[in-house]
């Protein structure tokens, strides 16, 4: 069976040659004999695995040797209550909501101290992103916290909040490496990798070692303390070893596409092409104001909930696969990460304007 296009939002596709090399290695790593499933973690085959992807990841996206760079596990859902946790000096944070992720983080913070929620675009549901030029910062705020990428509503934050600074914490999980980034306007950077680098079960968090302390409350748990995780790099206990090892080839596959200044140019040109059909189309329409839109995240709506269903069954029956938008907001969504094929978009694109043609509209 051949391949489909697959525009799930995660976990989503991956590139080609990188299931390829996987599939090649599966019984036998260069030589070791075993799978990368079946090695130690403390074994220096793996050791080199995990290094060398912390390494390419650093060169990748230039970060500083200020920061360290922790391969765990839980997701983003853990290091909502993580980062409160280890952040919340003050035992206070600011929020700004934008979507269902950052909402839901603002709700678990409430849990570990006074969260703020500085700004909203709950309001229209969620489909833009508030004006965060004069925020009203508390003063004793430890973070302001953003989700930079919204995978279910199709927003992005091309400016980054004024936090008067304050630290700036965010969640890019559904953007992560799609463009290039300075590592250094944040204090945290974080995101689930199912959406743009691997498999899911690995979560990355970039943090400024100046954060990582060891005088937390009694009650955070051992493996949810950022210095425990720094000070064994990654591997205080079994990490997601075989994510971590998709990931690291997929950090390869970018360096040898031309790095994040290349995906970023092809992560454009590939929305170019969606958003100017649904700009142009008598049927389709997109969802998200303009200047807000995410490059990552495109959901969209006929108008007409029976008419989306039929667009969704018949996208799938011809191959594209995962179309049907968040059950919360309904309609469509095609998430177009860094491993969609821009040929892809052009083929949805074409099957879009043959159903519209056939829907009379």
């Amino acid at each position: 069976m051949a391949r489909v296009y697959n525009f799930s939002a995660g976990p989503a596709v991956l590139p080609e040659e990188v299931l390829k090399e996987a599939a090649a290695e599966m019984l036998d790593y260069q030589g070791s004999g075993m799978s990368v499933m079946e090695m130690s973690h403390r074994s220096k085959v793996y050791d080199d695995i995990i290094k060398t992807a912390e390494a390419d990841l650093r060169e990748l996206m230039g970060i500083p040797e200020n920061y360290e760079v922790l391969f765990l596990q839980g997701g983003a859902w853990t290091q909502f209550s993580a980062i409160p946790m280890n952040l919340m000096k003050n035992g206070v944070a600011d929020y700004i909501v934008t979507g269902q992720w950052a909402k839901k983080a603002w709700q678990e913070a409430q849990k570990y101290g006074k969260a703020n929620k500085i700004a909203s675009s709950e309001d229209e549901t969620f489909s833009y992103i508030p004006d965060c030029s004069d925020l009203p910062i508390d003063d004793d705020a430890d973070y302001v916290y953003i989700c930079e990428n919204n995978t279910i509503y199709g927003t992005k934050f091309w400016t980054l909040p004024n936090t008067k600074g304050k630290d700036l914490v965010a969640d890019v999980s559904s953007c992560f490496l799609s463009e290039p980034v300075d590592v250094s306007k944040y204090a945290v950077i974080y995101g689930g990798v199912q959406k743009n680098i691997g498999p899911a079960g690995v979560t990355i968090v970039i943090i400024r070692k100046d954060l990582i302390r060891d005088d937390l409350a009694d009650y955070v748990p051992t493996l949810l303390k950022y210095k425990t995780q720094a000070d064994a790099q990654s591997l205080f206990n079994t990490p997601p070893c075989y994510g971590i090892y998709i990931c690291g080839k997929v950090f390869k596959w970018l360096k040898a596409n031309g790095g994040l200044s290349a995906m970023k140019q092809r992560n454009e040109e590939k929305a170019k092409i969606l958003y100017d059909f649904l700009d142009s189309s008598s049927l389709f329409k997109g969802t998200v104001r303009k200047e807000d839109r995410s490059l990552m995240n495109v959901p969209f709506i006929t108008g007409d909930a029976d008419l989306d269903a039929k667009f969704v069954a018949e996208s799938k029956a011809a191959g594209f696969e995962n179309l049907k938008g968040h059950r919360s907001v309904g309609g469509m969504r095609a998430s177009i990460y860094n491993a969609m094929p821009k040929a892809g978009v052009e083929k949805l694109v074409d099957f879009m304007s043959e159903f519209e043609k056939k829907a009379g509209k």
